[in-house]
């Protein structure tokens, strides 16, 4: 088993504070869809005062040289591993090619600033098809801030989605931390299963909003129970826990328990093989349904952990888990 990008964090996702800072054309749909978390819709028949209402970023039709583009602020500083230029519904109107230069600042960057950037190509011109999903690796090894999304020479993209790892830099992280969470560097690695609700969303910010992002399994119908392992951000010992159902009222788990394990230099094989030993953290806890439980008291004793798994009984969703604790940096 290969570790896929499509596992990793969204950097750019309006859910971590990624924004489409300003765009050269934006007529026919706007760019702030195109990071925008759900998936991409279609709504037959429905126009707008400049045309058919399409759920992305679509320019006009270009009648001179020069081509479109936009800039986008990452959610979340970090390494970019792939991407997913995502030209869902969009077919006789989609880009022909499209490419990404990338840049890593702290200042604020604007329309008079931003042809001073220190831009980079981290995608040369690719070809794009429509309708459906381009995925494409990417090779660099630097974190970024800042992306400049072009396409040649006009037309629509429905997301861009830019998956990588957080750059965190934990000498300027104080106390306690919640040491799972997306922006400080955590994720999830392996679920038992995922379908009706992918297992980064347990670690998002803030209290979800609705059920649809939480981490949700299927009706078990027979023995076992569901589970899902996280990596944390940095080694640390935990010192408190919240397991939130909120939203979840018919179909939250009847209980859950934590285990954890110190495995830095452990592969995905490792864990989906069950190579990686796992100690208990926290007992079999009653969940209630669209609760906030924090919990503190029957933490085992414990050194730095660099992974928890959660066991749910039997199955159901959550949506969100906190691993608040001290970071132990390797």
């Amino acid at each position: 088993m290969s570790e896929d990008f499509l596992s990793l964090v969204d950097l750019a996702s309006s859910r971590l504070g990624g924004r489409v800072l300003f765009a050269s054309d934006e007529f026919f749909a706007s760019r702030h869809n195109l990071l925008k978390p759900e998936s991409a819709v279609s709504i037959a028949n429905r126009f707008t005062p400049n045309g058919m209402w399409m759920d992305g970023w679509e320019t006009r039709r270009k009648r001179g040289p020069g081509h479109d583009w936009c800039v986008i602020e990452l959610g979340r500083r970090g390494v970019i591993r792939g991407v997913d230029i995502d030209t869902s519904f969009f077919t006789g109107n989609f880009p022909e090619k499209a490419s990404i230069e990338a840049c890593d600042v702290k200042t604020a960057v604007t329309p008079k600033t931003v042809d001073k950037l220190p831009w980079s190509s981290i995608l040369s011109p690719v070809a794009l098809s429509g309708d459906g999903h381009n995925r494409f690796p990417i090779l660099i090894s630097r974190a970024v801030t800042h992306l400049r999304f072009h396409i040649y020479p006009d037309g629509g993209v429905a997301r861009l989605r830019v998956f990588g790892e957080v750059a965190v830099d934990w000498t300027k992280k104080k106390g306690v931390v919640d040491l799972a969470a997306l922006e400080n560097g955590g994720r999830a690695l392996l679920a038992s299963d995922e379908h009706f609700g992918a297992k980064n969303n347990l670690l998002l910010p803030g209290r979800a909003p609705h059920m649809g992002e939480g981490w949700q399994s299927r009706r078990r119908r027979g023995p076992g129970h569901d589970w899902v392992i996280l990596k944390l951000g940095a080694p640390g010992r935990i010192e408190k826990v919240e397991i939130d159902t909120n939203h979840f009222k018919g179909n939250y788990p009847e209980s859950a328990s934590l285990e954890g394990a110190f495995a830095p230099g452990a592969s995905l094989e490792d864990f989906a093989s069950n190579r990686v030993a796992f100690a208990p953290l926290l007992p079999a806890q009653k969940l209630r349904p669209h609760r906030r439980h924090l919990i503190a008291k029957g933490l085992a004793k414990h050194e730095a952990v660099t992974h928890v798994r959660m066991k749910i009984f039997p199955d159901g969703g959550i949506s969100r888990l906190r691993l608040h604790g001290r970071p132990r940096p390797a």
